[in-house]
């Protein structure tokens, strides 16, 4: 029996920029009694159905953007007499789904660093259950990826996970429903030991993949502290403590690594942990903007960030501070107008925006913007080729709609229109050249930043949800050339010597991190 993890995708480029983390991560939760599983991530090259054998095992993770796939290569699997066993966040929200859809033998909900092991010797002992409960488990748990199983020379960048769950409840936002609301943290040692596996197989790129790097707030602290609720005061500071520990030992990492995350752009107002953040190589962050007026922000529930000019200038505190901005922002939003597509992208080049992303508005499943559409719909449902339009990720691409939820100004193809408008203008070469000058006396660097922009622009908006067919296979085929060119410029030279630090117990290492829990003197009481 061999035991397969499959991450499906429609589009392969035949190189990725980021490596998909869980298929790493379940390969370490796979028992050594299995042997190494076999890996195949799509977004590289689909998967050959003749290497899937019967009797075998066969993992697929997915997420609402990639279900369809998912279930296509279930079925495929299941021809071929495989068990078949689905997980990831899609499968968290549907666990029926699966096995009406994709030939599911079993379901594996929340997290899966636990839970696959116990799938794979219940599957051996012949003992299974249909439906199993990974939950969310504590960030001590959390295992390191197996790094030794993956194709180095397909990626760009390598990935490692230093905290689940994100505080904040946007919405148009799943995370904090289906990870939880409470930070869930990796200790430090562990995340540094990983890294430096990356480093000495030659990494030096690594996306510090987290819900949100950026855990506890100012604001936090300061209305904890007001509350007098010192048990909750505690708690925070002890996070935020163990991230400047964390950020502590990466500064301490080879000169050359460059680490890129997420985070909100409350941040802006904690310019200590910017400059911790610069000091530890993390050059860059997307941040979510979503909208730049004060109406577009209160509709996604995100009325906690700044618009017009004080949103300027938080994004340029970002630059200032060392920390480059890929800013996300989303059209499509019923406060919208003609002039939102022009005044969005006038603010990401004025603010210093170094990359940008520009998505519809989709209501993904789990979040709060689903729950009211899918209540509005279900007195009469709209059907598209006899699927519910809430159910949209099992609507083929081709005749799938683009816009979802009608706009109360705009068609679904204005809307398109004007949202591939504003991604051709922000990469257009001459803006891209201009913002490429952030890597100074680096000719290198800065061909290699023209074509990731470039790069990037093909990936998401040539192949998203506001292309038309043609449009994306003709983004996929450049894609895949400026890929192939891209990676060559990410390669580093293999540091199998870089030692392992040797830690302190964590009972010796406490009293130095409670130094830095103190409440920070730059807090405004009247903010």
């Amino acid at each position: 029996m061999s035991v397969h993890l499959i991450n499906p995708s429609d589009n392969a480029f035949g190189t990725a920029v980021i490596t998909p983390r869980w298929l790493f991560v379940l390969a370490a939760a796979t028992p050594r009694s299995f042997g190494d599983p076999i890996l195949v991530d799509e977004s590289i090259e689909q998967l050959d159905p003749e290497t899937i054998q019967s009797g075998d095992v066969v993992g697929i993770s997915v997420h609402t953007g990639n279900a369809l796939r998912g279930y296509q290569v279930g079925k495929l699997a299941k021809d071929r007499g495989a068990t078949v066993v689905y997980g990831g966040i899609h499968a968290t929200l549907f666990p029926d789904e699966p096995f009406e859809r994709g030939y599911a033998d079993h379901v594996v909900k929340g997290d899966g660093d636990v839970a696959w092991g116990n799938v794979l010797r219940d599957i051996e002992s012949d003992s299974t259950k249909l439906v199993y409960e990974g939950g969310k488990i504590e960030g001590e748990e959390f295992l390191a990826a197996r790094w030794d199983l993956m194709q180095k020379d397909k990626y760009m960048w390598a990935s490692v996970q230093t905290i689940r769950g994100c505080p904040k409840h946007c919405s148009f936002c799943s995370v904090w429903r289906t990870d939880g609301q409470k930070p869930r943290q990796r200790s430090f040692e562990n995340v540094i030991n990983e890294i430096i596996d990356l480093r000495r197989l030659g990494f030096r790129f690594i996306a510090l993949a987290d819900d949100n790097f950026y855990p506890v707030t100012l604001t936090d602290l300061r209305l904890a502290e007001q509350q007098g609720d010192q048990a909750k005061l505690d708690s925070l500071r002890a996070t935020r403590a163990e991230r400047y520990a964390l950020m502590a030992e990466l500064a301490k990492l080879p000169k050359d690594m460059v680490f890129f995350t997420q985070i909100t752009m409350e941040s802006a107002e904690d310019t200590d942990y910017l400059d911790a953040m610069r000091k530890a190589n993390i050059k860059g962050a997307l941040v979510g903007v979503e909208a730049v007026t004060p109406e577009g922000l209160k509709a996604v529930y995100k009325d906690f960030n700044y618009s017009g000019d004080r949103l300027i200038q938080q994004l340029q505190t970002f630059r200032k501070h060392g920390v480059h901005v890929l800013g996300s922002f989303i059209f499509g939003l019923p406060t919208d107008k003609e002039s939102t597509f022009n005044a969005t992208v006038e603010v990401a080049m004025k603010a210093g925006v170094t990359f940008a992303q520009f998505v519809m508005m989709t209501p993904f499943p789990g979040t709060v913007d689903f729950g009211r559409w899918e209540k509005e719909q279900a007195a009469a449902p709209e059907l598209v080729d006899g699927t519910p339009i809430t159910r949209y990720w099992l609507i083929p691409t081709a005749i799938r709609p683009k816009m979802f939820t009608p706009h109360p100004s705009m068609s679904s193809d204005e809307i398109k229109t004007r949202t591939q408008g504003v991604w051709d203008r922000f990469y257009e070469w001459g803006p891209v050249w201009k913002r490429s000058s952030c890597i100074q006396n680096n000719l290198k660097g800065r061909i290699a930043f023209v074509l990731l922009s470039k790069l990037y622009r093909q990936m998401y908006a040539g192949t998203g949800i506001s292309t038309d067919s043609a449009r994306r296979s003709k983004a996929k085929t450049t894609a895949r050339w400026i890929a192939a060119k891209t990676r060559l410029l990410f390669v580093s030279k293999p540091m199998p010597d870089l030692a392992y630090p040797t830690w302190a117990p964590r009972a010796r290492t406490m009293p130095r991190l409670t130094q830095l829990t103190a409440l920070p003197s730059t807090i405004d009481p009247s903010a």
